[in-house]
């Protein structure tokens, strides 16, 4: 194909000035009104889509975090990508584009380009021309928008750079709207670590405390499933004593072994584990649960008092989720504030006992004086004559007491 033939075919992006202020008017307003990053995006998309009447227009950010670019927001409906298309830095045009902090415009063919990762989920990957460009952050790339032409189309320098210019506008208010969507998060985290707090110190009973914790994680790292297990020493086994989850196949999986288990694992190392995918882990022992219940990654982390592991809490996440370390930390207090609610109610409950072991032996001591007053018996004889009739009758020493205390009040009234 000669060279005259292929200008012939492409169409050229050409923008007036009075588009361009109309354009950066938009921007403008965009930048001073909205604070929710999602909301931010999809007007972005929108700008950039009636300016290049592309037929695909994509934004990734770079998670700090995570050190990999995601995929925000597209024109087309792709919600279910959304948040899980990924790209390490560096990978694909976009992770190039990224890295190199250069914008990238390719005119046909944009699938052949060596720098090119073909996703399956994306159909726009076979479009023929794109357009990719850095949005940049105090000279630093924090994403990338991208634009995509099904057939052949050159991308002039005045789209790229208005592109260019408008990235640059937008970098400041993903910036704040992101700062903001972190201040919400950390809102939520602190509110969620009160009530567990406050749990811990009320008189409710352990399960209904257990249940509040599993609830409040659950729903502060948005986890299809928080569980909580705690430790039979005795039999070496991880039981299930709390979660929110409906699931009675989750709710009916046997105890784990501690010596073969990922759950185990982190009850010996006292470290949290976490699993890109369950499904396919080869130390995770359920995976056909995994796949009906359609769970993916997991953090187990180990309920540690003292310097010993009593438990853990187990999060599982309906999508491939790569834990960061603010998660794993506040996962970590909330699994050490339950093992101090554990550890409460077990001295709780050993308080109980030994007040009521007092007061069994002062009925005790009583009912054997009386006995050794009616029936002239040393203290000893007496004590086995209760204890006699206790086996005797199938009842307890305390009841048999009580009997004997009772009958004699009764008498004395006479």
């Amino acid at each position: 194909m000669s060279t005259t033939k292929k200008k012939t075919q492409s169409k050229t992006l050409n923008i007036s000035q009075a588009q361009e202020l109309k354009i950066l008017r938009s921007i403008v307003e965009i930048t001073n009104s909205e604070l929710d990053l999602d909301v931010t995006l999809k007007e972005i998309v929108k700008v950039v889509n009636d300016m290049t009447k592309a037929d695909s227009v994509f934004i990734y950010l770079f998670d700090e975090k995570r050190k990999h670019l995601v995929l925000m927001a597209s024109k087309t409906p792709h919600k279910k990508e959304l948040g899980k298309v990924i790209l390490k830095a560096g990978e694909g045009i976009t992770g190039w584009v990224a890295k190199e902090n250069k914008p990238v415009a390719i005119s046909e063919n944009a699938y052949q380009d060596k720098r090119f990762k073909n996703f399956d989920v994306l159909p726009e990957d076979q479009y023929e021309a794109f357009l990719s460009v850095p949005i940049v952050h105090k000279k630093r790339a924090i994403g990338v928008v991208n634009v995509q032409h099904r057939k052949t189309h050159a991308y002039g320098a005045s789209p790229i750079n208005l592109i260019t210019i408008i990235a640059k506008h937008i970098s400041g208010i993903i910036e704040h709207a992101r700062l903001y969507e972190e201040t919400k998060q950390k809102a939520v985290q602190f509110d969620s670590l009160v009530k567990v707090s406050q749990s811990i110190t009320s008189e409710a009973y352990l399960d209904e405390i257990l249940n509040l914790i599993v609830v409040v994680t659950a729903e502060m790292l948005n986890s299809k499933i928080c569980s909580i297990m705690l430790l039979n020493q005795k039999k070496k086994e991880l039981v299930i004593s709390a979660t929110q989850s409906l699931s009675s196949s989750y709710k009916k999986k046997p105890n784990l072994k501690v010596d073969d288990s990922v759950s185990g694992q982190a009850i010996k190392t006292k470290k949290p584990i976490a699993i890109d995918d369950v499904r396919k882990d080869k130390k995770y022992r359920f995976k056909d649960m995994a796949v009906k219940e359609n769970l993916t990654s997991m953090l187990a982390v180990p309920m540690v008092l003292k310097d010993i592991a009593i438990g853990v809490v187990n999060v599982y996440m309906k999508t491939p989720h790569t834990f960061t370390q603010e998660e794993i930390d506040v996962l970590q207090m909330v699994a050490n504030q339950a093992a101090v609610a554990v550890e409460n109610t077990k001295l709780v409950e050993e308080m109980v006992k030994t007040k009521e072991a007092l007061e069994t032996r002062k009925l005790i001591e009583r009912a054997k004086g009386i006995v050794m007053r009616m029936s002239n018996l040393e203290e000893e004889a007496a004590y086995r004559l209760i204890h006699k009739k206790a086996m005797d009758s199938c009842k307890s020493m305390k009841d048999i007491s009580e009997s004997i205390i009772l009958m004699d009040e009764f008498q004395k009234g006479k």
